[in-house]
């Protein structure tokens, strides 16, 4: 893997809305290796909020591990989606992450999931929202995805891509996923949590009525849905053979309304994966993190997927944060516009080499965010272990107001047989 880019350099803000750039060059660092059999290349999110320094050990390990999980499908010669599957199981299966296991409780005190998946190579997508009592939600998405590839149902019915509530529990459960019972996907960080905001709730309500009473209650639900409770999970993939992947996975907002379905579900909004055609020289895959409604309002998601077909990747997520995002006349009302994004692009390019013809596929890859912090992961399959690193907006940014990019390029080789 090659060195990434240098992202880090900064510049002076024309506006208060302007970029952020953050110094993190070393922490992102890699060495150069030799080329190898070509099998794919994972870039993972444990979301965009806040990530505690003394949490960030936890937060790296949990990123590394779904890496290696989604190397080890790669090398097994899985296509890109198995293997974003595989890596969103290990994030859904942390106990510091708001996805799966230990997600946020809603208002009633239950737990409701939200997951997307998509395949660059077929355009099929899968998803479910609010959904209650299964332990990977990801796994039900990819279900439907690939019943969705099997063509049509009896009597010509279309198959659903998107199941919501106990419709979607209960499809799981007939097409052979075992349910998990809702106490056990709870733990002791997300009742305590919940605990702890219900509280805050019931004595922001007896402060006061009538017009500052909405307005105390406002306040808290700003303050317990900031930047510090925006951590969905997410992954994209690029296989041996170019395919892209992308998946996303939320337990939603901490104190949501039941029945409440965020981004992570959302066609466009929480991930999105394509191959390269006539149209597109780039296969790009994204997947995105932060508040649902900044993001389902502005379809972060394809928008930067189709930003990354310009020349320069750099700039143009940049310009589509900033733009389509921060910027967006569909937030205009929003003090803070919060919300990060991984994405990738790549294309094949042959190498001439003295002794042989190199195929090689040149993946670009970046992650950019408004929120205070991301903790992000990434590996080839040419790579001995994962890296790590969380990104932070520069001291003296405003979150939502601001943003932070880095990335790098990764180069995958194949020798021609």
């Amino acid at each position: 893997m090659e060195n990434p880019m240098n992202c880090a350099e900064e510049q002076p803000p024309p506006s208060p809305l302007a970029n952020s750039w953050s110094h993190q060059q070393d922490s992102v660092s890699s060495k150069t290796e030799k080329p190898k059999a070509v099998g794919g290349f994972v870039l993972v999110h444990a979301g965009a909020g806040y990530h505690s320094e003394s949490k960030a050990k936890e937060y790296k390990h949990v990123c590394k591990r779904a890496c290696q999980r989604a190397v080890d499908r790669l090398r097994a010669g899985a296509l890109a989606v198995e293997a974003v599957a595989a890596a969103l199981v290990e994030l859904e299966d942390s106990p510091f992450t708001n996805a799966g296991m230990g997600s946020n409780l809603n208002l009633s005190g239950e737990i409701e999931c939200d997951a997307s998946i998509m395949d660059g190579k077929s355009l099929h997508y899968g998803a479910v929202g609010a959904i209650s009592g299964m332990k990977n939600p990801v796994l039900v998405a990819n279900r439907l995805l690939s019943e969705a590839q099997k063509g049509k149902l009896s009597a010509g019915r279309i198959p659903p891509c998107f199941l919501v509530g106990r419709g979607a529990h209960d499809w799981a459960v007939t097409h052979g996923i075992p349910p998990c019972p809702s106490e056990k996907m709870a733990t002791k960080f997300s009742l305590s949590a919940y605990k702890r905001n219900k509280r805050k709730m019931e004595l922001a309500e007896k402060m006061d009525t009538g017009h500052n009473q909405t307005k105390k209650r406002r306040q808290s639900s700003e303050n317990e849905n900031g930047s510090g409770c925006l951590d969905t999970v997410g992954a994209i993939v690029v296989d041996q053979e170019g395919n892209v992947a992308a998946a996303v996975s939320s337990g939603g907002l901490a104190m949501k309304h039941p029945g409440r379905v965020g981004q992570a579900a959302h066609y466009g909004c929480g991930c999105w994966a394509e191959n390269a055609c006539n149209m597109n020289p780039y296969s790009t895959a994204v997947s995105t993190s932060g508040c649902g409604e900044h993001l389902m309002r502005t379809m972060l998601a394809r928008e930067c997927s189709a930003a990354m077909q310009s020349e320069d990747a750099h700039q143009a997520l940049l310009e589509a944060m900033q733009n389509k995002f921060i910027s967006s006349p569909f937030l205009a009302s929003e003090d803070r516009v919060l919300g990060g994004v991984i994405v990738l692009r790549c294309c094949r390019c042959a190498e001439a080499q003295p002794s042989q013809d190199i195929q090689a596929i040149l993946v670009e890859f970046l992650w950019s965010h408004t929120t205070e912090s991301m903790c992000v992961g990434y590996m080839s399959a040419q790579d001995s272990k994962a890296k790590t690193h969380i990104s932070r907006l520069p001291p003296g940014a405003v979150p939502g107001q601001s943003l932070a990019i880095e990335g790098g390029v990764c180069r995958l080789m194949n020798g021609a047989e």
